[in-house]
């Protein structure tokens, strides 16, 4: 089984809750940045292109418990940058557990070794680890030799004390469904839980624009693998559901749910998710209730046209899994169909134009954050 039972009936009682109450719309996942800061500097990334300043700023351990409890999600992923160089993060990983959420500690796994001592393995904890290959593959990816062997020693280490593990995979226009096939061999090899696997989003700051996948591409590359899955036996595990996979095969026609993987960072709640940024609420509320989400998904925003990535489209499938449950149920016992004709696609002719708003944030929240930090200084100077 991919996710253990306790995280899936909790997770399956909290929607069941929300559709009870009538609440529209309902984050599955919080996505808590506490800082972009990395030791890496991968060319698919838009995560780290921000002056000093900014790369400097942390959220408090109490700012991150403070957005648990006011998104109240039922599950906790904790990307950046590379977490675990943020000095608190055990005291907010602690917390967070505390809540009973669960915890998705996303890491390249550089620093793991030296700070797995600060945890203790737990059903609410799992480390999600970024590979993005085998050895050749992933240290070309994230632009710096030896980083696959490092992570893979993480790895094995943290699954011989007791940690759940999953692996997460991203990939580009290179992927082919043998090498891919290869890698995820390997990966269950090392006795991971799973894999997620997602295709790239094309983040407009990011230095590989040529490298992202289009949607047809990743179609035809995630049909490819999920044949060749079937021909093995089904041995790869991924870690996400039976329609998510079967939307990226084409044969899901999914808009996608922007506000299912809310997201805080050290500017505040970002709009209008967690893969485009342009605007900040101050409150969970003010995201959800100022957003304009119809202006934004595929065939209606330029941004959105080729992203099919699990952070929007996995609560789609999710949600659609707890509407029709016989349909999940036919995709899972048959499998995913790597052979029909795929559905329609949306129409992309009348998408509105990207917006180039990143210069303007990015001066007006390093004006905040100045602004913030000055008055900070004084008010400890008094």
């Amino acid at each position: 089984m991919a996710v253990p039972f306790i995280q899936q009936a909790r997770v399956g009682a909290y929607i069941i809750k929300q559709k009870i109450m009538g609440v529209k719309r309902y984050p599955l996942v919080l996505m808590l940045e506490p800082l972009f800061k990395c030791n890496l500097a991968c060319p698919g990334c838009g995560k780290i292109d921000y002056p000093k300043p900014i790369l400097d700023k942390r959220l408090t351990v109490q700012e991150c418990l403070d957005a648990v409890d006011e998104c109240g999600a039922p599950i906790v992923s904790i990307p950046g940058g590379e977490p675990l160089i943020h000095k608190d993060m055990q005291q907010i990983v602690e917390g967070i557990i505390a809540r009973k959420k669960f915890v998705y500690l996303c890491t390249n796994a550089l620093l793991l070794k030296k700070r797995m001592k600060d945890y203790s393995p737990s059903p609410y904890l799992t480390f999600s680890i970024h590979l993005d290959g085998l050895e050749e593959e992933h240290d070309k990816a994230v632009n710096q030799e030896g980083t696959f062997k490092i992570a893979v020693e993480a790895i094995k280490m943290a699954v011989e004390k007791g940690f759940r593990v999953t692996i997460n995979s991203t990939l580009f226009n290179n992927a082919t469904p043998e090498a891919a096939g290869r890698f995820f061999d390997f990966a269950m090899t090392m006795g991971v839980e799973s894999i997620t696997i997602s295709p790239g989003y094309a983040y407009e700051r990011a230095e590989g624009q040529e490298s992202f996948l289009k949607r047809t591409q990743t179609k035809n590359l995630f049909r490819d693998i999920f044949r060749a899955n079937k021909k093995n036996g089904g041995k790869w595990i991924f870690n996400q559901s039976t329609l998510f996979l079967d939307f990226l095969a084409g044969n899901q026609r999914y808009q996608c749910t922007p506000w299912g993987n809310a997201t805080r960072n050290i500017f505040g709640w970002q709009k209008p998710c967690y893969l485009i940024s342009e605007g900040y609420a101050k409150t969970f509320r003010e995201m959800m209730e100022d957003t304009d989400w119809d202006a934004y998904g595929t065939g209606r925003y330029e941004k959105c046209a080729d992203c099919m990535v699990h952070s929007g489209f996995e609560p789609t499938a999710v949600n659609d899994t707890v509407a029709h449950p016989l349909k999940a149920l036919k995709v899972f016992l048959k499998g995913i169909d790597t052979e029909g004709p795929m559905v329609e696609d949306f129409d992309l002719s009348n998408q509105r134009p990207a917006d180039d708003v990143y210069e303007q944030l990015v001066t007006e929240v390093t004006a905040e954050v100045t602004k913030e930090d000055t008055k900070a200084e004084q008010q400890e100077a008094v």
